[in-house]
């Protein structure tokens, strides 16, 4: 089953792969539940990707109830390596704009209620996360969207809310006092669980709005959002399509990501629950 390497995660706005030959989709069981849709594999610039989309097809899943357990458990088991993430992202800054995009290298984790570890039930382990996305991916993902003529923000951070409502303008206001750079609900726990499964991530954040905080601005509606994301997203595709032809699927990875949970275990070898060992060996093992 492990055959696919590169796999695209779909955010609002982005729902499909156009392009994809040969396609079929795939029911991927898991311990940890469902994935959010069967995932849609195909040939993409001679390459198999696998392409899930995050909120399910009809988009029909808030970001709380996202089972992102499943679908990083679900990609990592057909073999994914790498991962680009879309996602559609409020701007804390006027520098950046509506229509940008933001390859984030940083995330500000403000969910409360996600599973957001593949460790538990007598399995402990802790992975290093101070550099949460792989920088090699990130800075191909940057260099192809400035070659398509869309306006990037090479890094910055991202803070990720519970949702599904909006931010308040006191909350708004707060966050832009943090420095981050753009807001939104679907990142996290995602980055965290493709580092502990070993994965290459890169998270394009697709700029809708400015939030709340900018007075010149009018308060941010679903209907806004959409508006700006069919703009968004016919470039959005242009620039996966780009980054899945550039990527060297062959070529070892100079990034540690695949390493992480190496030595992240903690639990004594004779206290490990052996069902528990069997569950996460997808997630440990080596693709």
């Amino acid at each position: 089953m492990n055959d696919i390497k590169i796999a695209v995660i779909g955010g609002s706005g982005v729902y499909k792969l156009d392009g994809l030959e040969d396609v079929s989709e795939r029911e991927v069981k898991t311990p940890f539940g469902k994935p959010s849709d069967a995932i849609i594999t195909g040939r993409l610039n001679g390459k198999m990707v696998a392409f899930l989309p995050r909120h399910g097809r009809g988009h029909y899943k808030i970001p709380s109830e996202v089972n992102y357990r499943a679908n990083i458990y679900a990609l990592k088991k057909l073999g994914v390596r790498k991962i680009i993430a879309a996602s559609a992202v409020g701007s804390m800054k006027k520098n950046i704009a509506p229509g940008d995009m933001l390859v984030a290298d940083q995330y500000f984790d403000r969910t409360k209620t996600r599973k957001s570890t593949f460790f538990s039930n007598g399995y402990v382990g802790h992975i290093a996360f101070s550099e949460p996305v792989c920088g090699e991916l990130a800075g191909l993902a940057a260099d192809v969207i400035e070659e398509a003529d869309v306006k990037v923000h090479r890094g910055g951070t991202y803070i990720c809310i519970e949702g599904p409502q909006f931010s308040t303008l006191g909350e708004s206001e707060i966050y832009r006092s943090w420095g981050v750079d753009v807001i939104g609900m679907t990142a996290l726990p995602e980055a965290k669980l493709a580092r502990e499964a070993g994965i290459c991530y890169s998270t394009i954040a697709m700029i809708t709005d400015y939030d709340c905080w900018y007075s010149g601005h009018d308060a941010v509606t679903a209907d806004m959002v959409v508006k700006q994301l069919e703009e968004n997203s016919q470039n959005a595709k242009k620039v996966i399509s780009n980054i899945i032809d550039r990527i060297d699927i062959d070529a070892e990875s100079v990034c540690a990501c695949c390493d992480a949970a190496d030595n992240a275990v903690m639990t004594a070898p004779e206290k490990l629950d052996p069902e528990i060992a069997k569950k996460l060996g997808v997630i440990l093992g080596k693709n």
